[in-house]
């Protein structure tokens, strides 16, 4: 694939709200990755992983175009970091998921299928804008504001989901911790994902390692728990030995077959190409 469409979109072009300064670090922007052809495709928005203070590249662009083998159009987030807080994060991502549906039209793909896919704290992100959305504003003058927030389907790669016992120390201290580090309770549980889903979740795809050394096992299962409570469609793979961060896993044996079988998933939600 060429990539004469990867030129990354300001998700403000007047500015985000809320930026500390000028720098690409403070301008968040969608890249897009584009099948070309007139087909109307599904679109998946990737997070990648860093704790919430960085973005991993090889849970970006890989992705992207893995993504595009299937016959999805793909948008890697470039979301802020620390030292932005909550709520920057979901805000860029809900923003992300507005601007696709809102340019479906000149990307050619479908705004009902319009996904989102997270690794680690890229999930705990994918997975907070699955779990806190909003519909449009249909009377907002920028017709971005206008489309809802809400994915139509959600890729948790071990996925950060719990701030509680099973938590992720560093992701939760750059995401809501103060000047000193300390997180109040409140918010502990206000962004432990697995309080937040609901009937309304969108269908999900999970998967991790038992052994994760990371990000604990227990997030998955936390989530999965969530989902089945409240009837949401979910697909969980638990693989019995591998570490934090993998991506695409090719070079681990057991963990290379998650491609696949979230490829079969996305079919059988009607997103992937059969």
């Amino acid at each position: 694939m060429n990539c004469e469409t990867c030129t990354p979109v300001a998700l403000w072009p007047a500015g985000a709200p809320g930026a500390l300064g000028q720098t690409p670090e403070d301008q968040p922007t969608l890249t897009p990755y584009l099948i070309p052809g007139k087909q109307v495709k599904a679109a998946v928005i990737v997070c990648p992983g860093g704790g919430y203070r960085g973005r991993a590249p090889h849970e970006g662009e890989p992705i992207a175009r893995w993504l595009n083998s299937l016959g999805i159009a793909a948008f890697v987030l470039n979301y802020r970091v620390f030292p932005y807080r909550h709520p920057v994060p979901l805000g860029d991502a809900q923003r992300a998921i507005r601007l696709v549906r809102a340019q479906a039209e000149t990307w050619q793909v479908d705004p009902k299928r319009i996904g989102i896919l997270g690794f680690s704290a890229g999930g705990h992100l994918a997975t907070s804008a699955a779990t806190i959305f909003t519909g449009g504003k249909a009377k907002d003058a920028d017709p971005v504001e206008r489309q809802s927030s809400r994915p139509d389907a959600l890729v948790a790669c071990y996925p950060v989901i719990t701030f509680g016992e099973h938590r992720h120390d560093g992701s939760m201290k750059n995401l809501l911790g103060d000047e000193n580090g300390t997180v109040s309770a409140e918010s502990q549980n206000q962004l432990s994902l697995e309080t937040r889903v609901d009937a309304t979740t969108p269908p999900s795809f999970i998967w991790h390692t038992a052994n994760d050394q990371g990000v604990p096992v227990e997030n998955s299962l936390l989530l999965a728990g969530a989902l089945s409570r409240h009837k949401v469609p979910f697909a969980l793979h638990v693989f019995s030995d591998g570490s934090h961060g993998l991506g695409l896993a090719q070079d681990h044996p057991e963990v290379s077959v998650w491609p696949d079988l979230c490829a079969e998933w996305l079919e059988e939600i009607g997103f992937a190409d059969k």
